[in-house]
This record gives structure tokens, sequence and C-alpha cells, in this order.
């Protein structure tokens, strides 16, 4: 069972190596506590979500809209451009599952029902 201690412990590990992270990758005018400020809603928001047992992939699709909201909120709030690759990092999440979405469908075409033929008559 998932305690609540154990979910915000998790939680708030994964936003502080995340402001660290993209502290190092960032210009030097854009500090971890601007990127803390910046992506804690959307951990927090995850981290209900992981909370409430959303199925896999509805989490999956909600993960890499948050992640694509703080890279937007993280372009807005910074005193500087941001390095194209930064921009680039925060479409991946959302390409990568739209690619394995895309692949499952592919595989399991087979499994769904064919389309009702026209009868003439």
């Amino acid at each position: 069972m998932r305690h609540p201690l154990d979910i915000i412990a998790m939680f708030a590990a994964l936003w502080l190596l995340a402001s660290m992270v993209l502290d190092a990758l960032t210009p030097k005018e854009l500090t971890a506590v601007m990127i803390g400020i910046a992506i804690g809603p959307a951990i927090v928001i995850t981290a209900v979500f992981y909370y409430l047992r959303c199925p896999r992939t509805d989490f999956a699709m909600m993960f890499a809209a948050l992640w694509l909201i703080s890279d937007i909120a993280i372009a807005f709030i910074s005193p500087t451009q941001l390095p194209h690759f930064l921009i680039a990092l925060g479409f991946a999440p959302a390409l990568l599952i739209g690619i394995v979405l895309h692949w499952q469908r592919i595989q399991h075409r087979h499994e769904r029902l064919p389309a009702p033929s026209v009868k003439r008559g």
C-alpha cells in the first residue's frame, strides 16, 4: 500500500533532483529556486494522481503534459533565452509516449473488431 508520507518523500526528492539538474543545464541567471517554483505545481499534481492510482497510460500522458507546461513556465521566467535543446527536452516525454501508444495500437490492430460491411438491399 502506498503510504502518503512515502509518496511525499519520493516526490520531494524528485522535485529537488529535477530542480538541481535543470539548474545545471540552464543559464546562470536562472537559479534552482526559480526552477523549483516553476516545476513545483506539476510535481504536486503528479503526486496526487500517483496517490489516486491513476491508470498507467493516463498517468504517463498527464506527466508528459505537465512536463511540457513546466518547460514553458521555465521559459517564461527565464531572464535570458533558453538553449534550444531545453525546449526540445520539454517535448521529449510527449513524443516518447505518443510513439509508444502508436506502436501499441499497431501491435493490437488485429484484436480490434472489423469495420461493419455495407449491406446492399
